[in-house]
């Protein structure tokens, strides 16, 4: 089967004009990496090393004797910003009279030290003045330290300096994913509208007629777009298939009503339970005194962060939004973050004290949290899941032993939450 073709015709114009922007676009693409990974370098190399190479061991003590409170060694902020990169912003001398008085710099006028000031509230930083310079020195190195050591064993993982810097960005898409993501589409959009051309000619080919397979190789891609949009059974398919984006994206909308996965509110005081029950190791029922009790855990009172907080950082800015509470005799307005519905019945102590279970069961490794978050979804889903496949503690414990001899006798299986009630509507909805 002969198929007339006109070179000169304007598909062909339109098809090479599509092969050369394809290559265009594809060395752009393979161009971008290249630039971010030489960016990345050279970043790495204009990194400053150290300040004054002081000891970081010693420094790590310091660090967390005196600064941990409010600072964190990386960028993270916890009461004030992150110290990472603080000896590659400012000279020793500066760093140095900040760390001894930094209302002093901050009275001089400083630009940095006001934007700072001014940034947290007005926070007043606790002055070190008996810190010697190779105290300060020491400090410096070990945030030095602690701050890189996340990208170098991101880069070891990896294999590449390039990894360790996309990990350090956090879990998000990164810009040159969004960039070839986009650059993807735009090209299977073009390859599509190639494949469309040819598919048309040949269609009109094999029906016959020269003259009219010359006519369309001369109508451009845009004629060929119109008769599409104006098909009804494409038209029919982009509103059924609207619609049921639209319903799935309504349904998914209904299922997530009231769950609060992730939540993470600001509260009235920067208290980072990292500090307290992961390197200081408190346990959680000295604060939360109704865990082993009743039905809540309760929220620690102002008077039992007194217990230390008496003695223990009494100049620290946080500390002292406690004694203003205590002397307003006002309630610290804590925002609560785990919260279920009214409809909903949960006993911490028959789950604490009965079933045996950790806090990192429901509420995950609260140790490691800076910021207190909601871990799990706590949706019926997934307590009933809990139910069925978490297995009753009956060791030691008499008031089980009828209710295992009973199971045993119609399973071999272990006895299991849900089989002595823990899937019934009374035990969680009153």
């Amino acid at each position: 089967m002969n198929i007339p073709f006109r070179m000169d015709a304007k598909f062909c114009s339109f098809f090479n004009y599509s092969k050369t922007f394809v290559a265009i676009l594809l060395a752009i693409l393979l161009s971008v990496p290249t630039l971010v990974s030489a960016q990345d370098s050279t970043a790495a190399a204009g990194a400053a090393a150290p300040a004054g190479g002081g000891d970081a061991a010693k420094g790590e003590s310091i660090f967390k004797n005196n600064c941990a409170q409010c600072h964190a060694p990386t960028d993270e902020r916890v009461v004030g910003p992150g110290l990472k990169g603080a000896s590659s912003r400012h000279d020793f001398a500066w760093l140095t009279k900040w760390v001894r008085n930094s209302s002093a710099v901050i009275a001089s006028g400083d630009p940095y030290a006001v934007k700072i000031y001014n940034e947290y509230s007005k926070a007043q930083m606790t002055s070190f003045p008996n810190l010697s310079d190779d105290d300060i020195k020491a400090i410096f190195a070990y945030v030095d330290k602690a701050g890189a050591a996340p990208a170098a064993a991101a880069a070891g993982a990896a294999g590449a300096p390039a990894a360790a810097a996309g990990d350090a960005k956090g879990s998000g898409p990164s810009d040159l994913f969004v960039i070839v993501l986009v650059a993807l589409v735009v090209v299977m959009v073009l390859v599509l509208g190639v494949l469309l051309v040819i598919v048309s000619l040949l269609s009109k080919a094999v029906k016959g007629g020269g003259a009219e397979t010359e006519e369309a190789a001369g109508e451009g891609f845009g004629s060929i777009l119109k008769k599409l949009t104006v098909d009804p059974a494409i038209r029919s398919a982009t509103l059924w298939i609207f619609v049921l984006l639209v319903l799935k994206s309504t349904l998914d909308g209904a299922f997530n009503v009231g769950v609060q996965q992730g939540y993470a509110p600001k509260q009235p005081i920067s208290f980072s339970h990292k500090l307290h029950a992961g390197e200081y190791k408190i346990d959680c029922n000295y604060c939360h005194t109704g865990v082993n009790r009743g039905k809540s855990a309760h929220i620690p009172s102002a008077n039992i962060c007194m217990n230390c907080h008496g003695v223990i950082k009494k100049e620290s800015p946080e500390i002292q939004k406690i004694y203003t509470s205590i002397e307003n005799n006002q309630p610290i307005e804590w925002v609560r973050v785990h919260n279920l519905p009214d409809l909903a019945y949960f006993n911490h102590a028959q789950h604490v004290n009965v079933g045996g279970l950790e806090c990192q069961n429901c509420h995950g490794e609260v140790e490691k949290m800076e910021v207190i978050q909601q871990r799990s979804s706590l949706t019926m889903g997934w307590c009933i899941d809990c139910h069925r496949k978490t297995e009753v503690n009956t060791k030691d414990n008499q008031y089980y032993d009828k209710l295992v001899q009973l199971h045993a006798s119609e399973s071999k299986e272990a006895l299991k939450v849900a089989d002595i009630g823990g899937l019934e509507c009374s035990k969680c909805h009153y």
